[in-house]
């Protein structure tokens, strides 16, 4: 199985680490790949983008941080829940709509302030798919169709979705599966994953959502997380999912698809910004802005033992 990635500790390899690349150009054409790229896994939240388009292709009429908000794992801050209240207030409704389950905010910091404020139980509204999930109850509010069941597959919304996405990756996403929010959740490749973000840095369709994207980054993910610095750094839109899969629409020029066999979202990160680096996306400053994923460091104790790095080289087509 091929490598992405090795782990160093005190001088010596300790765990090496797993995975696929594939890079589209703005035509979709495969110009550069490692691993299997054709190996089937989920999209996870890296679906997002695609579900948010199409959920504004159905009449949300998300406005710019809105459709932000629809394509985020966001963390559970204050602008992050004032958001989504908003979104469901002007399709009116409210928290009791969502039907992703209830949890804590993402971010380790928001849920020790909420700690704080006297929250005792879960909120549906603090669970990072809760924009994408006001996204669509928007959709359904336009066009009159049931929100009660909104996450069932066979719903209008969810069987646009997966005919979008399918015509997008040019790859049956079927059979569904569900996700951690209870949505549908749909199948990829490497490869296929690399044509879906090649449209979102190329078609005018996806102008909007690449736009909100990458104008909006600390609300697609967080400061400091791979997605997010990715998207501060270039001209790019990217989002990654849960199990180490992360997504890059570089604009106009490459889509980009990752997977880190041991579902590891640190290794996603880096491969996908060793993959920009060695495609010369990345200028010298962005390559000092992006150190953290590039190389993460390795702790032990309160001290740094050792790192990460890169150790796959892409193959041109």
């Amino acid at each position: 199985m091929s490598l992405l990635a090795r782990q160093i500790r005190s001088g010596v390899t300790e765990t090496s680490h797993h995975g696929s690349v594939a890079v589209v150009d703005r035509d979709g054409k495969l110009v550069a790949r490692h691993g299997d790229i054709d190996r089937v896994f989920f999209l996870r939240s890296a679906a997002k983008p695609f579900q948010a388009l199409v959920s504004q292709e159905s009449g949300a009429g998300l406005d710019p941080m809105e459709l932000a908000m629809a394509c985020a794992s966001h963390r559970g801050f204050p602008v992050h829940v004032a958001l989504v209240e908003s979104m469901l207030a002007r399709a009116g409704l409210d928290e009791t709509a969502l039907q992703c389950p209830p949890d804590w905010p993402l971010s380790p910091v928001a849920a020790r302030e909420m700690h704080r404020a006297g929250a005792g139980s879960r909120r549906r509204i603090w669970h990072n798919c809760s924009g994408k999930h006001a996204g669509f109850l928007r959709a359904c509010v336009a066009n009159g169709w049931p929100i009660e069941s909104y996450l069932d597959p066979d719903h209008p919304l969810q069987r646009e979705i997966v005919a979008r996405v399918g015509e997008l990756g040019s790859f049956p996403v079927g059979p569904i599966g569900v996700d951690g929010c209870g949505a549908p959740v749909l199948r990829t490749t490497a490869r296929a994953m690399a044509t879906l973000f090649g449209r979102l840095a190329t078609d005018d369709d996806c102008a909007q959502v690449f736009g909100e994207m990458h104008r909006y980054p600390g609300l697609i993910g967080a400061n400091g997380e791979g997605d997010t610095e990715i998207a501060i750094v270039t001209n790019s839109a990217a989002k990654g999912g849960a199990a180490g899969c992360v997504g890059v629409a570089v604009h106009d020029r490459l889509g980009i698809g990752v997977k880190s066999w041991e579902g590891l979202g640190s290794i996603g990160n880096l491969a996908a910004a060793a993959a920009l680096h060695q495609l010369g996306v990345l200028v010298p400053t962005g390559v000092d802005s992006l150190g953290p994923i590039l190389r993460p460091p390795v702790l032990g104790g309160d001290r740094v033992v050792g790192h990460i790095e890169a150790v796959f080289y892409l193959e041109t087509i």
